[in-house]
Parts: structure tokens; C-alpha cells; sequence
């Protein structure tokens, strides 16, 4: 498998790594069994960028990954976010917090979960207005002092939280959506602040949530607690002209031969060498398609024909709903 650096000097990881949300959350039912076969083929062909996150479940999810790892802890490179808080007495209810003592309980209940005694990549999942960027990140950094964590991250931060936090302690990564129906890290500033203090770039949902692989037909493809349905970009209007978007990349991907989804992925890849995408699936056979994706070069005349029918700003509807729109640092 195809290794990049996250950032100039980074950890290096798999080209394309393994977004493992949906494993456990938010995309309809889950299967464990499924789930862990597919871990366990994605470290054996060298797919070794395993993402996941304490909210994701809540906290199931740390815990499939745990057993995914179980004795080849050294062949992944595992990263796990904090900050979301969740009420047990309401789990629908969320909140944000960066408070330094919770950074360092939400890590070692993170530990516990995934069965290890370090993680490779710890991210802020969303950044706290309330609490100084400055002081979350001395919080993180005392977990890198403590041997508990190797590398700092954030996620979703504007361009100036970024600068702040990485003088605080090197920020190796930032983890933001990214892809043909998300360009907000173009126009915001984010890549060009990783570029400029040598950050690497993480792009979540780098296929559209599904969208970008073109077998999403009608919003009636999705199970009933699958939260698309509640995502405006998956609705009414907005979904019939993002689908007509979608036939045009499928269109181009027969033209060169590949899926849609690896045209995406490799549209993504293409933007910048220290930038890893990590979608996310739970078959097998999605992961080999998207892996495979590493390997195929777009020219400078097919990347021209992808902006021509697929430019930035051309989705319709915001990203999520307004409460999660309110957690996006800008």
C-alpha cells in the first residue's frame, strides 16, 4: 500500500486510510462481525490509518476497534478524538468541551476502551469557544509528556485557531471534510495554514457521505435511522441536483475506466501530497475499491474535465443541520 507523511516531516501512513464511524454509528444497523472482517483485511494489505472517535457509538466504536487491534497493535497507526459530551440521562443531547481536566479523563477512558496504552493521533473533535484553544492544547500536550499519546490533531478548526494551537505544541494533523461536494477547506484558509506550518491534512467524508460513489438513487436508499435523512443535502431539491452532479462524475469514471468513488478519492488525493483521505466503509469489498484508489493518476486534463462539471460551490445545501453547522470553528 502507498505511504504518505502527514506533513513534511510527519508519521507516515497509508495513502488512503479507514474512516470507521459508520461501522458502529449513524449509517443504520450495525454488524460487528462484518466490521471487524474488514479491519482485519484493511491491516493485512496495509491500510494501517485506522480513524475513530469516543462519540462514535457513543464509545462502541473504540471498542470494535480495540478488538480489531488486539495483537497488531504495531502494525496500525490509530487515531481517536475527544469532545463531544454526552448527557447518559439524554444521549440525543451534546455537548463541547475542551476543558483541560476533561481532555485528560476522555483520553484515558479512550485508552481503556481501545485496549492500548498509547494512541498514535488525538484529536480536539470539535473545538470549545468557551475554553482558550491555548489551554486545551496544554492539556493534550501533557498526554504527549505522559507517553499516553504521540501526536496532536485538530478538527474542524478555522485557519487562526490552528496558527494558536500549533504554538502552543506542533499540530501534526487537521482532520475537516473534504471532497468534490465539500470545499470549504479551499476557500477558508485551512489548507493553505497547513501548508504553510507543515500540518498535514486529514479529509473526512472525502466521498460525500456515499453521495460521490453514485449507488445513492433516492433518499429511500437509506435506512430509517440513518441520519442522511435528516441532512439537507440529502433532501427535496437539494438531492436532485447534487444527484445530477453525481451522474456526471460517474460518467467521467467510465470514460477513465474506475469507479466513481476512486475518481473522488483520487480527485482528493491529488490535492496535495501530505493530504491522507479516510473513507469510511464496512465491506470488504468497498475497502479494496477505495485502497485501490492510491494507485490511479488523474492528468492535468482530466482534473480540468472533474472541475468543469463538478465546481466548488456547486452543492446544493449546507453540510449538516444548523446545530452541528454551529460546532464548525470559523
Amino acid at each position: 500500500m502507498e505511504q504518505r507523511t502527514l506533513g513534511p516531516n510527519g508519521p507516515r501512513v497509508s495513502a488512503v486510510g479507514l474512516g470507521c464511524m459508520g461501522m458502529s454509528a449513524f449509517y443504520g444497523a450495525r454488524d460487528d462481525a462484518e466490521s471487524l472482517d474488514t479491519l482485519a483485511h484493511a491491516i493485512a494489505r496495509g491500510v494501517n490509518f485506522l480513524d475513530t472517535a469516543d462519540i462514535y457509538g457513543p464509545h462502541t466504536n473504540e471498542v470494535l476497534v480495540g478488538k480489531a487491534i488486539a495483537g497488531k497493535r504495531d502494525a496500525v497507526f490509530l487515531a481517536t478524538k475527544f469532545g463531544f459530551v454526552v448527557d447518559p440521562a439524554n444521549p440525543g443531547l451534546r455537548t463541547i468541551s475542551g476543558r483541560p481536566e476533561y481532555v485528560r479523563s476522555a483520553c484515558d477512558a479512550s485508552l481503556k476502551r481501545l485496549g492500548t496504552d498509547h494512541i498514535d493521533l488525538y484529536y480536539q473533535h470539535r473545538v470549545d469557544t468557551s475554553v482558550p484553544i491555548e489551554d486545551t492544547v496544554g492539556a493534550m500536550s501533557d498526554l504527549v509528556r505522559a507517553g499516553k499519546v504521540r501526536y496532536l490533531g485538530l478538527s474542524e478548526a478555522s485557519a487562526a485557531t490552528i496558527a494558536r494551537a500549533h504554538k502552543i505544541h506542533p499540530i501534526t494533523a487537521l482532520q475537516s471534510e473534504y471532497s468534490l461536494w465539500t470545499r470549504d477547506p479551499e476557500a477558508n484558509g485551512m489548507l493553505d495554514k497547513c501548508r504553510e506550518l507543515g500540518i498535514g491534512f486529514v479529509a473526512y467524508s472525502p466521498l460525500g457521505r456515499g453521495f460521490l460513489t453514485g449507488t445513492i438513487r433516492t433518499p429511500d436508499d437509506f435506512d430509517a435511522d440513518d441520519y442522511r435523512r435528516n441532512s439537507p443535502r440529502f433532501q427535496g431539491a437539494n438531492f436532485d441536483k447534487n444527484l445530477a452532479l453525481v451522474e456526471k462524475v460517474r460518467a467521467l469514471a467510465a470514460e477513465k475506466g474506475c469507479t466513481a468513488a476512486q475518481l473522488a478519492l483520487a480527485w482528493v488525493l491529488s490535492r496535495d501530497p501530505h493530504l491522507v483521505p479516510i473513507p469510511g466503509t464496512r465491506r470488504r469489498t468497498t475497502l479494496d475499491e477505495n485502497a485501490d484508489a492510491a494507485e490511479l493518476r488523474l492528468s492535468a486534463s482530466e482534473l480540468a474535465a472533474i472541475e468543469a462539471v463538478f465546481p466548488p460551490d456547486a452543492v446544493a445545501g449546507e453540510r449538516y443541520p444548523p446545530q452541528a453547522m454551529s460546532w464548525i470553528n470559523r
